[in-house]
């Protein structure tokens, strides 16, 4: 019993404790390397998983909020997904919950951001597990299930088997993907969406709840993913201090 409270203990005190800040070149290297991720297509269809993960989240959060009935999350194969919850089907809340989504992996990226500032860096990963972990009780198909499972899995795999330099890197990396992977999908809505496809999408069902146009919504979506990856990048990367350092 000693050595099983004093484990739960000590990572415990990891947890809640702060973590160096990686050096520059860590920070700046895993925004390549997540970059990277988004731009190149064979990895972004299985990558973007995780920002479907973060996506339908962000509907289901805000369903709560705002007081609705949540009555299940869906995640498919070709990285759609779906979140269904009952309640008032106009008003505030039902259009706070269908803007929810495209913004949510950017503003996750950014309280993500906020945590890595102050050197929460062990706590990031324990928090994404157990939101994971929370997500996993309103999946409703097995896709869902499994693709929650390998992401929960890999994020606990580095917070308790790697080092403090691994973790960082992943840390960060993880928190670049969320904010440029937040941008991507909001591109392609308006690329298929010009196309005349996906008439039912996030954008068009607020259209119809407002009555301000799909684009209107769109735009909405990318100034919000557009400011956090700038706010993030002020915020982290240390440019003016660089550059001075160059110069002189």
């Amino acid at each position: 019993m000693r050595s099983t409270s004093s484990t739960v203990g000590q990572v415990w005190h990891q947890v809640i404790s702060t973590q160096p800040i990686p050096a520059t070149a860590v920070v700046v290297g895993a925004a390549i390397a997540a970059l990277l991720v988004v731009l190149i297509r064979d990895v972004w269809v299985v990558a973007r998983n995780v920002v479907t993960i973060a996506h339908e989240g962000g509907h289901a959060l805000v369903a709560l909020l705002a007081r609705r009935k949540l009555r299940g999350i869906r995640l498919h194969s070709d990285t759609s997904g779906v979140t269904l919850s009952r309640g008032k089907p106009t008003g505030p809340g039902m259009v706070a919950t269908a803007a929810a989504g495209y913004v949510a992996p950017s503003l996750l990226g950014l309280g993500c951001a906020a945590l890595l500032a102050f050197g929460h860096i062990t706590a990031l990963l324990w928090l994404t597990v157990l939101v994971l972990i929370a997500m996993l009780t309103q999946i409703r198909n097995a896709y869902g299930v499994a693709s929650i499972l390998i992401t929960a899995a890999i994020v606990f795999m580095v917070s308790w088997f790697t080092n403090a330099q691994v973790q960082a890197a992943f840390a960060y990396a993880f928190m670049w993907f969320l904010v440029l992977g937040g941008i991507r999908p909001v591109w392609e809505l308006q690329r298929t969406r010009s196309r005349g496809r996906a008439r039912d999408s996030d954008a068009d069902q607020l259209a119809k709840l407002t009555g301000l146009p799909g684009f209107f919504w769109i735009m909405v979506f990318g100034v919000v993913g557009l400011g956090v990856l700038v706010l993030t990048a002020v915020w982290l990367l240390p440019l003016t201090s660089w550059f001075a350092h160059r110069s002189g």
